[in-house]
């Protein structure tokens, strides 16, 4: 694997961004992880971020509500693996194995191609958890190295799921196959919950269990603390739906 080049450093001696072909709002460098905004992100501000994807930075949104900012948050970036080095369905089966009964049903099938550009949608739902005011308590704009969004999690060491899984970057595996099948985004942080983007989401019943089985080996407590009187319930509200939270107790 090569090593991905980070561009951090330029913004630490250029806090501007502009050697990067950014304009930047005022910010700090957390060592080699990432930048955040000092400021409470808008919706236009994530727009400008778009740009950084060319100097392999991508965006997020970071919560800095109750538990403070990723300074707090026991972030362990050696604790944790490559995401490629893991086989995605490999890790779910693992999971469902120590959490359910019955067989791993295997994972759901690729929904029909459509028109959906997955960051156009990843910039919407942006837009909406900067607006609504319910899911982000103190939202600030952030840049991470990474190669794609699915990794955003292990390139910070991020340890939300720690309860679950303590390399974060088995998860991360299966959000690259998530990217894959339905153009999910990794879009919001806070110190547990992950939050992203589906352009592509379950149309029918039968592939939104599919879809559901996953969820619940990926986060357990999405399931079983959701609220939801049964799995199919569950699923149910996944028709359709583009965006997908994840939280762990």
């Amino acid at each position: 694997m090569a090593t991905l080049p980070n561009a951090l450093p330029k913004l630490a001696a250029d806090p501007t961004g502009r050697t990067l072909g950014l304009g930047l709002p005022p910010g700090k460098v957390i060592g080699t992880l990432l930048w955040h905004a000092d400021t409470a992100a808008t919706p236009a501000g994530w727009a400008a971020l778009g740009e950084a994807r060319a100097a392999g930075l991508v965006p997020l949104l970071l919560d800095f509500g109750s538990q403070g900012g990723p300074e707090g948050w026991e972030l362990m970036p050696g604790e944790t693996s490559y995401p490629g080095d893991h086989d995605p369905e490999e890790v779910l089966a693992e999971y469902w194995e120590d959490l359910a009964d019955d067989d791993w049903p295997g994972l759901a099938s690729v929904p029909e191609a459509t028109d959906a550009d997955p960051d156009a949608v990843a910039a919407e739902l942006a837009a909406h958890l900067l607006t609504d005011g319910t899911w982000l308590k103190e939202p600030r704009l952030a840049l991470v190295p990474a190669r794609r969004s699915a990794d955003i999690a292990a390139a910070i060491g991020w340890s939300g799921p720690v309860n679950h899984e303590g390399d974060v970057a088995r998860l991360c595996a299966v959000l690259r196959s998530w990217e894959d099948r339905f153009g999910v985004r990794v879009v919001a942080l806070t110190f547990d919950q992950l939050i992203v983007s589906v352009a592509t989401p379950p149309t029918t019943a039968d592939a939104a269990r599919a879809v559901a089985a996953e969820h619940y080996a990926f986060c357990p407590d999405n399931v079983d603390q959701s609220g939801f009187p049964t799995s199919d319930a569950y699923a149910e509200q996944l028709v359709g739906r583009e965006i997908w939270s994840f939280w762990w107790d």
